[in-house]
């Protein structure tokens, strides 16, 4: 052997022994920790010990250990990750039923299907040499369950094995792709003498829809007191106009909570297309003597006019509570619809901790989403309902000021539906 292989063999020799001789050194000192213990606390368990041990190990310790073979080195891959992707990939998708689907996701796994479907050309996404994109399915799937789960985002991470960062990209990037591919084809009319015939059979003839507002919590926007409604908390306005399937067929929403419904009304696209006669067909029916067109029906808020109508208020006779309960009757369309919206839906209930900007675009899709689920027939489970009540106890919605504005010829087509509803006389 040469000078120098010697050397090194040697020097090899004398490191080994000195690590080994630090081991020894460094499990003594864990064995006298670990009796020191025992005679203070009388007794420590196994797990204990382990721990112990591992606190008094540093990281040039636990090296040694790997040298010794005490100790395997284990390269880490996702753990975490690993088991969440395994549940999306592998319970979820193959093993849920439809009744799981809905409890989680608010609809049957075929409708989730066909909204993937409708949403892929503005969710697709390229994978990189970095990483593995999303799926849709998988990004739509984060989406719903945040919308229907007042959870974190770093919860629903967890959940599908992304970070917390990824759920809110995730959410947006569905509300927009839902916003721009599907409310002009989900949120419409339709056919209008069906939503007519819908509301006659209810008891009012010649409707179109119920209109009606409300409030969704959100976080205080800085420095923006005209957020602040007339229960004290911070909120944006949903104005929605309902068909008697409570089904959206216009929404307006990004309004403050302070303002009132009228003025939302007034400054919204259905009061222009109400008011040109462009929104319903010319399709007018006799009441008594008096031509009454397509109308919509709203509370006290609203303002009285030959194509909305409203309730009688202050002392009322009998034609004018029996005038009022079959108004109330068909209007309640519209405060269900709310109902299953956010009990569904139940991020609006608890503050949407988003930006002013993209808090009207989630609502939005709320909105759609809901379309789609009763146009689906997808089933309401009744525990939502218990669920969103307790949700929303700390956000009561705020009373509206009645409106007394009235137009002449509205008063006569409401005086005659009025007669017409005590003598039972049909319309023609």
């Amino acid at each position: 052997m040469e000078a120098a292989q010697l050397t090194l063999a040697i020097t090899s020799t004398l490191n080994t022994t000195r690590i080994i001789q630090q081991y020894m050194q460094h499990r003594n000192l864990a064995k006298r920790y670990r009796a020191r213990r025992q005679r203070q606390r009388g007794h420590v368990s196994d797990q204990d010990m382990d721990t112990d041990f591992s606190e008094s190990m540093g990281p040039a310790n636990a090296c040694i250990m790997v040298l010794m073979g005490q100790v395997h080195a284990v390269e880490r891959r996702f753990w975490v990750r690993e088991t969440s992707t395994d549940w999306w990939d592998r319970i979820v998708l193959q093993v849920w039923d439809d009744s799981q689907w809905l409890r989680n996701f608010r609809m049957r796994k075929g409708t989730f299907m066909e909204l993937c479907d409708l949403l892929s050309p503005d969710l697709r996404r390229m994978n990189t040499k970095m990483r593995a994109a999303l799926t849709v399915e998988k990004r739509v799937a984060i989406a719903l369950w945040k919308l229907a789960m007042p959870d974190s985002y770093r919860s629903v991470g967890n959940q599908f094995g992304v970070g917390k960062s990824t759920v809110g990209a995730a959410v947006m990037q569905v509300a927009h792709a839902i916003k721009d591919l599907l409310i002009s084809r989900v949120v419409t009319l339709g056919n209008v003498q069906v939503i007519v015939d819908g509301f006659a059979a209810m008891g009012f003839p010649n409707c179109g829809g119920a209109i009606d507002g409300t409030h969704i919590p959100i976080l205080a926007p800085e420095h923006q007191a005209e957020y602040i409604n007339r229960k004290g908390y911070f909120s944006i306005v949903l104005q929605a106009l309902v068909d008697h399937k409570v089904r959206f067929t216009n929404i307006n929403v990004g309004w403050p909570g302070k303002v009132h419904d009228a003025r939302i009304f007034r400054d919204s696209g259905l009061f222009q297309k109400l008011q040109e006669g462009t929104l319903f067909p010319d399709q007018k029916i006799t009441v008594g003597d008096v031509e009454m067109p397509i109308c919509i029906l709203g509370d006290p808020a609203y303002p009285l006019m030959p194509w909305i109508m409203k309730l009688y208020t202050g002392s009322l006779d009998s034609s004018q509570e029996l005038f009022n309960y079959r108004l109330s009757k068909c209007r309640m369309v519209v405060e269900c619809a709310f109902g299953r919206l956010k009990a569904r839906w139940r991020s609006l209930l608890t503050r949407l901790d988003l930006s002013e900007t993209n808090i009207p675009t989630v609502i939005t899709a709320c909105c759609v989403l809901h379309n789609i689920c009763e146009s689906k027939g997808e089933t309401f489970m009744v525990g939502w309902e218990v669920e969103a009540n307790s949700l929303a106890a700390g956000y009561a919605q705020p009373d509206t000021r009645a409106v007394r504005r009235a137009q002449e010829g509205a008063v006569r087509i409401r005086e005659a539906l009025k007669t017409s509803f005590m003598t039972g006389q049909a319309t023609v």
